[in-house]
């Protein structure tokens, strides 16, 4: 199964704010094992919003907005991407992260082809599974 682990912003994050050296070698030393259990296929920490837009789809159009934006609990500050058994250790795995107190992450299972069912005909698969592998390659 694979999750998305959402590292959720704060106002340290907001503010740009960089992590010690500490925290930094204890994230690496945390990342390297997942890599070798085979856990992590991705992960990486995204720049304050004030770097950032959002576009809001009304109508058909996209409306532009630039950051920064107001602090609350749907801003992320990074993620990971990994791919466990279950739930429950994709769990044990993130209780593990190096983070302090007041940290907050959120774990999502990601969509398979599978989930769709019958509206994901054979022939969209077949693009679907071309385009994965075309952006693998990048």
């Amino acid at each position: 199964m694979k999750f998305m682990v959402i590292v959720k912003a704060n106002s340290d994050t907001e503010a740009g704010v960089m992590p010690d050296t500490e925290l930094l070698a204890a994230m690496r030393k945390f990342n390297e094992e997942m890599v070798k259990a085979g856990v992590m296929q991705a992960g990486e920490g995204l720049h304050p919003t004030s770097k950032g837009a959002r576009v809001k789809y009304a109508g058909g159009q996209g409306a532009v907005s630039h950051g920064p934006f107001g602090l609350s609990r749907d801003l992320v500050a990074g993620f990971w991407l990994i791919e466990t058994k279950s739930l429950d250790e994709a769990i044990d795995w993130m209780k593990r992260a190096p983070f302090g107190g007041g940290s907050e992450i959120e774990i999502r299972q990601v969509f398979t082809p599978d989930d769709f069912g019958a509206a994901l005909t054979p022939e969209l698969r077949e693009r679907g599974e071309r385009l994965r592998a075309q952006a693998g390659k990048k």
